[in-house]
């Protein structure tokens, strides 16, 4: 038999198109030889242009999945992605601070890669008081980073987000203005170390719950957090540097890109 592969619980939207949601953390997980055990936060209508429609699902419903998974499974990391409605992240918080022990990588959508909005003012404040303090790597990007914090420099919101009780904050910069991509690492009360990547071309669909995956993922092997931060962020770009394009929107990370290059 071969050798067991650790566990990842992920927390996700449902995307029809494909590119994002729990589809692309399953892509994702396989590719780093991890188990994705899922539990589905909402439905939605939408193509690779934007989203149409979210439709959440009852947090009963997603309480008590997410318990009979974890009575089974010795998950090894915890995955957020899509939330989607302040009873949503209620009833996640509800269930992982029983499993303060496992690490959880928090991506915080707030708006589809299309511009659409997901979380209105109560999802945040929902976000922030209750699951910032459970979050192990919280990934957000320079856009989200500012609405969570209501602070303008991402500097400032770095620290802003540490001291809501994150342990590593990753700000990713693809929305920036910049010649290259840079991604701020806070941790310990500071900024911890600046990324530098080569900015691609396109615009792409699930870019965000790939990394968040990717670092669930190495965090469940046993990496420590700052490795698997980098790691993981190497993986996302060539995940994206090997993007496809399936309908009319925006590109797909290719994250099994690896099968190809054998």
């Amino acid at each position: 038999m071969t050798p067991p592969r650790p566990t990842v619980l992920c927390f996700s939207g449902h995307d029809p198109s494909g590119g994002a949601g729990v589809q692309a953390d399953i892509e994702t997980l396989a590719s780093h030889r991890c188990h994705a055990a899922s539990v589905i936060t909402a439905l939605t209508e939408q193509d690779s242009k934007n989203v149409k429609k979210l439709l959440p699902q009852s947090p009963e419903d997603i309480i008590s999945q997410a318990r009979t998974l974890l009575a089974d499974m010795p998950v090894k990391a915890f995955k957020i992605g899509l939330i989607g409605h302040p009873e949503t992240a209620r009833a996640i918080h509800g269930i992982v601070r029983e499993y303060a022990k496992i690490p959880l990588v928090l991506d915080p959508i707030l708006a589809a890669g299309g511009g659409a909005a997901l979380a209105n003012k109560q999802l945040i404040d929902a976000i922030v008081e209750l699951l910032l303090p459970c979050t192990t790597v919280l990934t957000p990007n320079s856009e989200e980073a500012r609405r969570l914090t209501g602070k303008t420099h991402l500097h400032d919101c770095g620290l802003a987000l540490l001291a809501q009780g994150c342990r590593y904050v990753l700000i990713t910069g693809t929305h920036e203005h910049t010649d290259t991509v840079k991604h701020l690492l806070f941790h310990d009360n500071r900024l911890w170390e600046t990324y530098h990547w080569q900015r691609l071309a396109g615009s792409y669909h699930g870019s965000g719950c790939t990394l968040a995956a990717a670092i669930a993922s190495l965090l469940a092997h046993g990496l420590d957090p700052v490795q698997a931060i980098q790691e993981a962020q190497e993986y996302t770009w060539n995940a994206l540097n090997h993007a496809y394009l399936p309908g009319s929107g925006q590109l797909n990370p290719n994250r099994l890109f690896w099968m190809e290059d054998e």
